[in-house]
């Protein structure tokens, strides 16, 4: 591919906003208070996550993203320093106000199918009710990519839903096959009865972000060949450099592209 020559595709992306704060130090001893460690901060750096990473992502493969979400949540990891082992994460959720009537107050279905590909990264928050997924499928004419942690999944019939295991295992009604992306880590990603296995050549360091890469490359790939089996496999590859890197990582197309 042409890394010049890509085209850069018009992303709108709706969901649920945090702010990864990553606190890097030191632990020397024990508490005399409690048998718990003594933390001792050194570094601190903040990082988009949620839909925010995801938004990151898509935009490191050269995409144009607009980005609406409500109230930004927090998740804070302390990590230490020399083994990179995460100690603890401390969230703070917003309560997040849904983004429905703020949406529809200003994009029509003319401003809508302006757009080259809709993404939802729902984390169950509050930002994404279903009335909102539902007036994208009948408004919407081209691909409707979603991760969500909703369970009644089967009235998204039409949208391709990327979930977890876990999320599956959940799940009170899916999706017909031919919408239903399901990660396993690891163990690639499984679609219409066919496992993706990733090529796993390095030692994972950190999961953190690996779905949110996972769902903004498939998007990516899938616009440009339209071809789910070529999308899932980026989407592995893709995954697979995020997890290679302590924090959410998003791999640029010079790392994905011969």
């Amino acid at each position: 591919m042409d890394i010049q020559a890509q085209k850069r595709y018009k992303i709108l992306l709706i969901g649920d906003n945090c702010n990864d704060i990553y606190v890097y130090g030191n632990i020397t001893r024990l508490s005399p208070e409690a048998p718990v460690p003594v933390f001792q901060p050194i570094e601190e750096f903040n990082t988009p996550g949620m839909a925010g990473n995801v938004c990151k992502n898509l935009e490191a493969l050269n995409c144009e993203v607009n980005f609406y979400h409500t109230e930004t949540s927090e998740k804070r990891r302390l990590i230490d320093k020399r083994s990179k082992q995460h100690l603890i994460r401390i969230d703070n959720d917003a309560q997040c106000t849904p983004i429905y009537a703020f949406l529809r107050s200003f994009i029509d279905a003319t401003e809508l199918n302006s757009y080259d590909a809709v993404v939802i990264s729902d984390y169950n928050k509050g930002t994404v009710p279903s009335l909102l997924i539902e007036w994208i499928r009948q408004e919407y004419k081209g691909p409707v990519f979603i991760d969500t942690k909703k369970t009644d999944l089967a009235e998204f019939n039409g949208c391709y839903i990327k979930i977890n295991q876990l999320e599956k295992s959940l799940a009170k009604t899916l999706p017909d096959d031919e919408w239903l992306i399901v990660t396993r880590g690891e163990d690639g990603a499984d679609y219409l009865g066919h496992n993706f296995k990733p090529d796993v050549s390095d030692d994972v360091i950190d999961v953190c972000g690996a779905g949110d890469t996972f769902l903004a490359a498939l998007t990516y790939r899938f616009l440009e060949t339209k071809d789910m089996h070529k999308a899932i496999e980026f989407a592995n590859k893709a995954s697979g450099i995020t997890v290679q890197h302590v924090g959410v990582y998003a791999p640029k197309i010079e790392e994905l592209v011969p």
